[in-house]
């Protein structure tokens, strides 16, 4: 099958890249399954595997659509009719409870399918073999966070008190001590260290030596790749209970509560789950072969004519409040 993946990024990702992470996966387990594959990126990017095209958001998109792709998969939402069959993967929340998604629309999480009154969605994989290989019994020397810090929907301010008031060192990577994005915020404390961007390498380096994973996020978190990176070091995951996480987080690898105490004591007693676990199951459930033979059974339903939801998505559980409660 001649596949295309459309997005609006360059590739492969040079630091956290989470969509551009996934697609590059994506494509290279589908090479292995014997499809061609073309990337229509943004010029810059680059590929060993397939073929590069250099997508410009300015002309027609139909004209940049090779004759011979049989499939489209466009990874945001064309705003024109596409004369191919494809299919659209829904990466990020939807805010407008007025907007319709396209009746093709894929999400990333169940919950995140549910919000849009959808039953369509593949987990997100990651090709493990791109990880350093986890070392579950090296010593564990303080807590991590990973995600974009400067965003206070994922609160790492609550992520850096629940630390201190468990007496553990935190490493925060996706952050800098200083920081003019959230208002001349600097963090003091000797106990938390900041890491900044960092790639697979350095994020591989730093899990290893990770006790496990502050995620008190106060949003509707679509998917969350920074759960099965950590889960795949052998890092439980002590966060909050919104979005995907109640239905990637299950009992045995980790505990989610919306009380910063809670996750306080969670944190106290986190050497009761297991580290091989979670290890196994985020190679189990969350790799790049599971994602890509799920889209491939969505590719068939495009194929054959068929929608993939009988009515456009279109959000159905809002947030009203700007941060979901945590106290």
């Amino acid at each position: 099958m001649n596949i295309l993946i459309v997005s609006p990024s360059v590739i492969p990702a040079h630091l956290y890249g989470g969509t551009e992470r996934v697609i590059w996966d994506l494509g290279k387990e589908l090479t292995k399954m014997g499809h061609h594959i073309t990337y229509l990126v943004y010029e810059g990017s680059s590929c060993s595997f397939a073929k590069v095209l250099v997508y410009n958001p300015t002309i027609d998109l139909n004209t940049q659509i090779p004759e011979e792709v049989d499939i489209i998969h466009f990874n945001f939402q064309p705003s024109i009719e596409i004369a191919k069959p494809y299919v659209v993967t829904q990466h990020g929340n939807s805010n407008d409870p007025n907007l319709k998604l396209n009746a093709n629309t894929i999400f990333v999480s169940k919950n995140h399918a549910e919000r849009h009154g959808s039953d369509q969605f593949v987990y997100n994989g990651l090709d493990w073999d791109e990880y350093r290989k986890p070392k579950l019994n090296a010593k564990k020397e303080y807590l991590h966070f990973l995600g974009k810090a400067a965003w206070r929907i994922k609160n790492v301010k609550g992520a850096i008190n629940i630390a201190r008031e468990a007496k553990e060192n935190l490493m925060v990577m996706g952050g800098h001590r200083f920081n003019l994005k959230m208002g001349m915020r600097f963090t003091p404390y000797p106990s938390i260290k900041f890491a900044g961007m960092v790639d697979n390498d350095r994020k591989s380096s730093i899990m290893n030596k990770s006790k496990g994973l502050l995620f008190p996020v106060r949003w509707h978190e679509p998917f969350g790749l920074a759960l099965t990176e950590s889960l795949y070091f052998g890092c439980p995951v002590i966060g909050t209970p919104y979005g995907s996480l109640p239905e990637i987080i299950k009992g045995d690898v980790g505990f989610l509560s919306s009380d910063s105490k809670d996750l306080v004591n969670a944190v106290k007693e986190i050497d009761q789950f297991s580290k091989r676990r979670c290890h196994e199951y985020a190679k189990d459930i969350f790799n790049s072969k599971q994602m890509a033979q799920a889209y491939l059974s969505k590719y068939e339903t495009a194929l054959n004519g068929n929608k993939l939801n009988a009515k456009q998505p279109k959000l159905i559980q809002h947030q009203n409040n700007k941060f979901l409660e945590y106290q």
